[in-house]
């Protein structure tokens, strides 16, 4: 099993590491900084710097065979480590920043629009949440106003760990219609927005509200007959 820093750290933005296994199915470390795409999150992209100070460019991170194993996906042309080489895990530090921001962005979205979720994404530029609402609910200038009054509030932003029991006691914190919480290790990781929202996550998010900054709503539009999709910018 990796060590996932990111899980712990989400400011970590290297590491060093060994690698384990190294096929054109990708790269595996022994502990990493990439988190792999899940969650309506992309997965990262850096590189693995050798000793040498050559780089093997990553274009992504994506989950591999047991719960935390990461394969990290070498740009096309790039050559693989040898198995036992020590490299440093780097991030594409700036683009990983935005996806924190915008996935932290998310979770107060959830807490202004009161609704069952029911598909998100994040990306570089822009993030969205689809929601099981009626349209006339949704009012652009009221959701702007609240997300940003939420962000400028300095909430503190922090991951934590309750058992599968206390969620099962709690079914109002999942949020999403689809996608239950991976289970079977006895707990489940938690993101809190203190004073405001509460569920399940194993994204990366900052550590205050105040970082995410100021927000737009970009969109509002149909995705069917219920289904309400709301994308987010920043302003």
């Amino acid at each position: 099993m990796a060590e996932l820093v990111f899980r712990d750290d989400a400011y970590a933005r290297a590491c060093r590491a060994r690698v384990v296994a190294a096929t054109p199915a990708g790269i595996e470390l022994d502990r990493t900084v990439f988190y792999p795409t899940g969650g309506g999150q992309p997965g990262d992209s850096g590189s693995l710097v050798r000793a040498d100070g050559t780089r093997v460019r990553i274009a992504s991170a994506v989950k591999g065979e047991g719960p935390d194993a990461v394969l990290h996906l070498p740009a096309p042309g790039e050559a693989l480590p040898a198995v036992g080489e020590e490299v440093e895990a780097a991030l594409d530090w700036e683009r990983r920043y935005r996806h924190m921001r915008f996935h932290t962005a998310l979770h107060l979205l959830c807490a202004v629009v009161p609704a069952p979720v029911t598909g998100g994404q994040v990306a570089e530029d822009k993030a969205r949440l689809d929601f099981d609402i009626e349209m006339d609910r949704l009012v652009k200038e009221t959701i702007e106003e609240n997300l940003n009054r939420l962000v400028a509030e300095g909430h503190a932003v922090r991951p934590r760990w309750i058992t599968e029991a206390e969620l099962d006691a709690r079914p109002e914190l999942v949020r999403t219609m689809s996608v239950q919480p991976p289970r079977g290790q006895g707990a489940v990781r938690v993101l809190e927005i203190e004073g405001v929202d509460l569920q399940p996550c194993g994204g990366t998010h900052v550590a205050d509200t105040r970082e995410v900054g100021r927000l737009a709503v970009v969109k509002i539009r149909s995705e069917g007959a219920r289904n309400r999709r709301v994308t987010l910018g920043f302003a």
